[in-house]
């Protein structure tokens, strides 16, 4: 028997392979729920669940190369929404439109305030791109709301405050206030 049927008949290897199997199942079955990804694995014969683990894949590896990481982290931001932002546009329903819109208003917000500090940041924030692509995949999946619940924590308030014509300013930095 060789090393390599050994290990194939280990009884861990066997239960990783069996929760591997299980996930690639619950994963592939998720995928399922996008008529786009089926239609791509129709005209590729390659498992949708295998494209998109691919394309993570490539995503991390891309992200490694450090002048392609702002690239790939805008195309990342930029690519999918785009697309989705041109379907909701022709949907009936406004609920698309308001999560794409939202999301937009993040998404620029996110780049204007980086055009300023970018130097600044990723000398402190080492994989700073590749945490901004994680933050910004999070800002569209649906199943998180990611772009809503920044919009309704962070930029709102500064908003409303900025509309209001009021700027708020905390009491413990107000100096002048209280040595008069």
């Amino acid at each position: 028997m060789s090393a390599a049927q050994r290990v194939q008949q280990h009884p861990l290897f066997i239960q990783a392979q069996t929760r591997v199997n299980y996930y690639v199942s619950q994963l592939d079955k998720e995928l399922s729920k996008y008529p786009a990804l089926i239609h791509l694995e129709q005209r590729t014969q390659v498992p949708k669940t295998y494209l998109v683990l691919g394309g993570l894949t490539l995503l991390a590896i891309l992200h490694m190369i450090n002048p392609l990481a702002a690239a790939v982290s805008n195309l990342v931001g930029w690519a999918l929404p785009a697309y989705l932002s041109f379907k909701a546009i022709e949907t009936p329903t406004p609920d698309d439109n308001v999560q794409w819109l939202t999301y937009w208003v993040i998404f620029a917000f996110l780049n204007f305030v980086e055009s300023f500090a970018l130097r600044l940041v990723l000398y402190y924030v080492p994989w700073y791109f590749a945490l901004k692509t994680i933050v910004i995949i999070w800002l569209q999946l649906p199943a998180f709301r990611g772009a809503q619940v920044a919009y309704s924590t962070v930029l709102k308030p500064v908003l409303s405050n900025i509309h209001s014509g009021r700027v708020v300013v905390p009491p413990s930095t107000n100096t002048e206030a209280t040595h008069e």
